[in-house]
């Protein structure tokens, strides 16, 4: 597997003509050339010229016979999934999590590791490395083509430069991920936010697929939104559009990790839910946590609370409420501002079902304007929690398909 190979194969591919008919054999195959010519306005020629070379490299099979219409019966195209192989990277507070996708958007492969708290930028980028070294073994091993690597990284992204400019929650700024990572990998890289690397994902994969805008709302560690408006991620000229968490919803609430106090995320996260139940606990809070940990208030996690609730715990199931009513509050303020059709929520919160969800959905129709709150649906990914690697290695297909969107 040449560099050269790879680098040469990703420019041939991506010039405007070859994306276009990619696109359509992704989208519509199995399909006769005759169809591509008539979808893309190209004249016959070229397509036949050009789905000819797309054969020659592999990336494009002929299947079975069409229907015919009086004459011969046309043979049909699709795309070989396996003739390259992408790699994803989520990069959250707490781990990084990598993936190997095929062109279908398919996991092949991962792989995955904790970082440590508050890590040095060498250590975090040598675990970056690591974590695509593993995968880029076994695609050696595979013998398939690497097309390319991308990563969604959390904090502010400047993704036309590639570099990380804060992660907050691991105290690190002004990384040079794609510098870096071009050094190693000798392979084209893209890096954004995570929130909106998960935001690719549902409209390729998810239940943002075929809509022209939504929003993606993410809660972890913090609370994050990618937004996706005519069919284009919205960045922002300071990379900032989407951040949700830190919206104030309380001018005299707890300090953020942002040095202002009363966002959003200060409330909402899983940290912040967290460290709620903790406090209550310690004052006495009575809860049937009070038998399982007789005071070891740091064992108090959002699996825990959920789990407790669902066995009728009153305490438990106030905490998820609030947390919901709180994330409601959040979400009304985006339906006002943007009007999307269509919310959908990632996190390890929303594993709580409707303890969470049901208050969220109250507080939203009780404290939105009625007419887009009338519009939008809030739905649960059903990605999991490879949603944002998913996203990131769908940044790479994105470029091969539908070249414009870098534009």
């Amino acid at each position: 597997m040449a560099e050269s190979m790879q680098t040469g194969s990703f420019r041939w591919m991506k010039s405007i003509n070859k994306s276009t008919i990619l696109n359509v054999i992704r989208l519509h195959g199995p399909i006769s050339r005759a169809e591509i010519a008539k979808m893309t306005t190209l004249t016959p020629p070229t397509v036949t010229n050009i789905v000819g070379e797309l054969l020659e490299s592999g990336v494009v099979l002929e299947s079975e016979l069409g229907e015919s219409t009086g004459g011969r019966k046309p043979i049909l195209l699709t795309i070989n999934p396996s003739a390259f192989q992408v790699i994803g990277v989520y990069v959250s507070a707490h781990r990084v999590l990598g993936v190997v996708c095929d062109l279908n958007g398919k996991t092949v492969d991962e792989a995955e590791m904790s970082l440590s708290p508050q890590p040095t930028a060498e250590s975090f980028l040598e675990t970056v490395q690591e974590v695509i070294q593993q995968l880029e073994g076994g695609i050696k091993q595979r013998e398939t083509p690497l097309l390319g690597i991308g990563v969604g990284m959390h904090g502010l992204v400047d993704s036309d430069r590639g570099i990380s400019l804060f992660a907050p929650n691991l105290s690190l700024r002004n990384l040079p991920l794609r510098t870096f990572l071009e050094e190693h990998f000798r392979v084209p890289i893209w890096v954004e936010n995570n929130v909106r690397a998960m935001v690719l994902a549902e409209s390729w994969f998810g239940q943002g697929k075929g809509l022209d805008d939504f929003i993606c709302v993410h809660v972890g560690s913090g609370v994050g939104a990618g937004i996706f408006s005519a069919r284009s991620l919205v960045r922002g000229p300071s990379y900032t559009a989407g951040e949700l968490g830190h919206i104030i919803i309380d001018s005299s609430g707890p300090h953020c990790g942002c040095g202002n106090t009363g966002c959003l995320e200060a409330f909402a996260s899983g940290p912040a839910m967290e460290r709620r139940a903790r406090e209550r606990l310690r004052a006495g809070a009575q809860s049937l946590l009070h038998e399982r940990f007789e005071g070891r208030w740091e064992k108090v996690t959002g699996p825990v609370l959920t789990e407790a609730a669902r066995e009728g715990d009153p305490f438990s199931k106030e905490i998820l409420a609030e947390t919901g009513r709180w994330l409601g509050i959040g979400l009304a303020n985006l339906v006002n501002l943007l009007n999307p059709r269509r919310i959908i929520l990632n996190g390890g919160v929303f594993d709580a079902g409707s303890l969470v969800l049901e208050p969220l959905e109250n507080t939203v129709r009780e404290r939105a304007l009625s007419a887009p709150a009338e519009d939008v649906t809030i739905v649960v990914s059903d990605l999991g929690k490879k949603a944002g690697a998913t996203g990131s290695a769908t940044l790479v297909l994105q470029t091969l398909f539908q070249p414009q969107a870098e534009d």
